[in-house]
């Protein structure tokens, strides 16, 4: 078997850890990692080992590429493609009209939402996406709800996978570090929030149940990791709501695993998210997670024991929740969630059962069971 991965090769945050996780556990000799821009997806693939090759775009829109991607398949007798992402897939549905290449999709996000911020060009990228990918061979969603979704939007069940994230949670990693590195104390009530500046992440939302709970809990601090486009705006509502003392900007950073530990919880407002890997990550470290009803969070956060699901855009059960949770680290009770959480996770999404559940599907899919 051998299989050619797609992406724009923009990826920097979960779309990255879920391909580079992939790769890294399957056989080297069998997977191939293409992408369109040079960036850091492609830059720790090879880091890692990873086979990959660079079908430059001169633009995103540049669709030249079609012909360097269906000559590669020849050449190196490629049996399936597999696209991450709507570029990629626009691509994969282009390079479907020159080969009988089996083509594989993950649906990573929303399609509906995936250009929120974009009005009528937004509206017009996600239809494009939406009928490129109706086309592919199978699906792989990773969460029920999204297997919903495209259903809705007139996919056959029988091509759709519903798949689960998983990290590697025997992975050996970098000592944490100390809250006095980022001048937080012992007593502060800290709270993580690993996100893209993108609307579609909430912030705003997570800002306004983050200034209520100040009123009661003074010596909360809210870190947000991430970069976006909304950043300037984000940092001026901050200053305007009186915040900048106690809601951080740390960028984006490589160093996650480092930072959550030192977090009393984890937070997630987003207005839609597949399975987020930072969920996971999370609980690898043992840190409790508020996050809104999206995607598949419910599985692994199936009850109260376990940590906090609110309605999306819903403030005030945000804020109540992380007044819950501020409340039982008073008490000593709030690691006993965060060790709950890692066991269930452990147990159920490891990255070999992951990356096991899609091998067997590409194996039935090119009937070589």
């Amino acid at each position: 078997m051998k299989v050619l991965h797609l992406n724009a090769g923009n990826e920097t945050g979960g779309g990255m850890v879920h391909i580079l996780s992939l790769l890294k556990e399957f056989n080297r000799d069998e997977f191939i990692l293409g992408v369109f821009e040079e960036g850091k997806l492609l830059e720790k693939a090879n880091e890692l080992g990873i086979k990959t090759v660079l079908f430059p775009q001169k633009t995103k829109c540049d669709i030249t590429i079609v012909k360097n991607i269906v000559q590669f398949i020849r050449e190196h007798h490629i049996d399936m493609y597999h696209t991450h992402g709507p570029r990629a897939n626009v691509i994969g549905a282009l390079v479907r009209l020159f080969t009988p290449c089996k083509w594989i999709v993950t649906v990573h996000s929303d399609p509906r939402q995936d250009f929120i911020a974009k009005g009528f060009i937004g509206k017009m990228l996600s239809n494009l996406n939406i009928f490129s990918f109706r086309r592919a061979d199978h699906i792989f969603a990773i969460s029920e709800r999204f297997k919903k979704i495209l259903i809705d939007l007139q996919i056959e069940e029988r091509k759709i996978t519903t798949i689960f994230n998983g990290i590697d949670f025997s992975k050996t990693l970098e000592p944490p570090y100390k809250r006095e590195e980022f001048n937080l104390s012992k007593d502060a009530f800290v709270i993580v929030m690993v996100a893209r500046l993108e609307k579609i992440k909430g912030h705003l939302i997570a800002f306004k149940a983050f200034k209520q709970v100040l009123q009661s809990c003074p010596s909360s601090h809210l870190l947000l990791i991430g970069s976006g486009s909304l950043e300037n705006e984000l940092k001026r509502k901050v200053v305007k709501e009186g915040l900048q003392n106690r809601v951080h900007f740390l960028g984006y950073r490589e160093d996650v695993e480092r930072i959550l530990p030192i977090a009393d919880v984890l937070l997630l407002s987003s207005f839609s998210e597949s399975f987020p890997l930072v969920i996971l990550e999370a609980a690898r470290a043992k840190i409790p997670v508020i996050t809104t009803n999206v995607g598949g969070v419910h599985h692994l956060i199936s009850d109260k024991s376990l940590g906090w699901i609110v309605p999306i855009g819903d403030h005030e059960k945000l804020k109540r929740s992380i007044m819950e949770a501020s409340a039982l680290k008073k008490r000593g009770k709030l690691k006993e969630f965060g060790e709950r959480l890692y066991l269930k996770a452990s147990k159920n999404y490891s990255i070999q059962k992951f990356s096991e559940s899609i091998y067997s599907t590409y194996k039935k899919i090119l009937d070589i069971m």
